[in-house]
């Protein structure tokens, strides 16, 4: 056999993979464009579930529930940042499945086993995540910035200023505005619920253990009080309660990579393959 004959038979398998991928991201791509267009046809019921936890607050402050936007191209481009992102999140099983479909060949049938659930687990928390920031987070946000309004004294007249009366400062936001900030909360927690998904898979790979996430408690202390001031308004309550529930996801983490490493233990042992040297001491619970 020629050496052009051998290069032929190795570059084979390189056009077949690029071939795969090819189809995995024109189906990717085209189902994230037809859910980005259905998106854009329903953006202002969208936008007006977005906006609920606002409007409820201002109709509780007895103002009128209204947003504006001050540039002539706002409301369109709002319109197509909720297109973008609901089709990216409404597409993401379909995306998710194609990168499934490619490198599933290439895993052996213990591998697929152990990847698939993290698969699904991550876009459900996520979803988790994205709905406590919605449900609680959001309300406890927006309150505490609401709380910086003043009003004036009823009955006075325009332009009307008696001595040590309030000036009149009220919430005007645009959708622009308001947008950008209820998508950080949900992006950001939904994020934040990953990282059981995270720690449990780099757990399941050898690359954490459960005694060094364990050891690891006061740093990750000082990151989740870090991020909770980053991501957060500067509300103590808010903080706090990001704080808990991050804290709460990695004491959760370490449970379960404890987990894998208790099964990963029983099945060598099953196999005659343990080795207390190399493998360590067995996995126990704190007590």
């Amino acid at each position: 056999m020629s050496p052009k004959d051998d290069i032929d038979d190795t570059s084979a398998p390189l056009i077949e993979h690029l071939a795969e991928l090819r189809t995995r991201l024109i189906y990717s791509v085209l189902a994230f464009t037809i859910c980005m267009l259905l998106c854009f046809t329903v953006a202002r019921p969208i936008f007006n579930f977005l906006a609920e936890p606002l409007s409820r607050l201002l109709i509780a402050n007895g103002q009128q529930p209204e947003l504006i936007f001050t540039g002539l191209q706002q409301g369109f481009m709002t319109q197509v940042r909720i297109a973008i992102f609901g089709g990216f999140v409404i597409s993401f099983p379909v995306i998710g499945y194609q990168l499934w479909r490619f490198v599933a060949p290439g895993l052996y049938r213990s591998e697929k086993n152990a990847f698939l659930p993290f698969l699904i687990a991550s876009p459900v928390m996520f979803l988790i995540g994205a709905s406590f920031a919605y449900y609680v987070v959001l309300p406890l946000a927006f309150d505490f910035f609401l709380g910086f309004q003043q009003f004036g004294p009823e009955g006075a007249e325009l332009g009307e200023v008696g001595a040590g009366s309030d000036l009149n400062v009220q919430f005007l936001g645009t959708i622009n505005e308001y947008l950008g900030l209820t998508m950080k909360f949900v992006i950001a927690f939904g994020l934040c619920f990953q990282l059981p998904v995270l720690l449990t898979l780099m757990g399941k790979a050898g690359l954490v253990s459960s005694s060094g996430l364990s050891d690891m408690r006061k740093y990750a202390v000082v990151g989740i009080l870090t991020l909770a001031a980053i991501v957060t308004p500067p509300d103590v309550v808010t903080q706090v309660i990001l704080f808990v529930v991050v804290y709460g996801l990695y004491e959760m983490s370490i449970w379960l990579v404890r987990m894998v490493e208790k099964r990963r233990e029983r099945d060598l042992k099953a196999q005659g393959l343990w080795d207390e040297d190399i493998h360590g001491t067995p996995a126990k619970d704190e007590t």
